[in-house]
């Protein structure tokens, strides 16, 4: 029970223990008064809880909200690597996670032509035989 719903139940109380006379006017505006009181409590506790409901659904769609945020936005790891399409000129931002490292051709997503992949080693030994930077023999 609400700090209003309990003013109001005392002043019913109240009215009761004074014995109002439903007959008078002045009884039947006070038995009014308080009825109203009753209601307007009662509709209180309704947009209370209501509130509360809502305000756990608000909740909810912010924390859905932030983790959709942090998938789009997030992108810091990823690592992209710019393309020039041979065929047609595009240029194409290619996710290096997304292509496996043995895979030799991509397809350009505007012509649909097999684009050659050259991969880079990066160790920086132009020495080890296999043409990267790394410290491993050519296989």
């Amino acid at each position: 029970m609400s700090y209003i719903s309990e003013r109001v139940a005392f002043i019913k109380g109240l009215a009761e223990g004074m014995k109002i006379d439903d007959s008078t006017n002045e009884g039947k505006l006070l038995n009014a008064i308080i009825d109203v009181l009753d209601d307007i409590s009662l509709a209180i506790e309704d947009i209370e809880e209501i509130q509360d409901e809502m305000s756990e659904q608000v909740d909810g769609i912010d924390e859905d909200l932030a983790e959709l945020e942090k998938v789009v936005y997030d992108d810091e790891d990823l690592e992209f690597e710019e393309v020039e399409c041979p065929y047609c000129g595009e240029i194409i931002e290619v996710d290096l996670d997304m292509i496996d490292e043995d895979a030799e051709t991509i397809e350009c997503p505007h012509c649909h032509e097999k684009i050659e992949l050259e991969w880079d080693c990066d160790c920086g030994d132009d020495d080890c035989g296999c043409g990267c930077d790394c410290d491993h023999e050519e296989e």
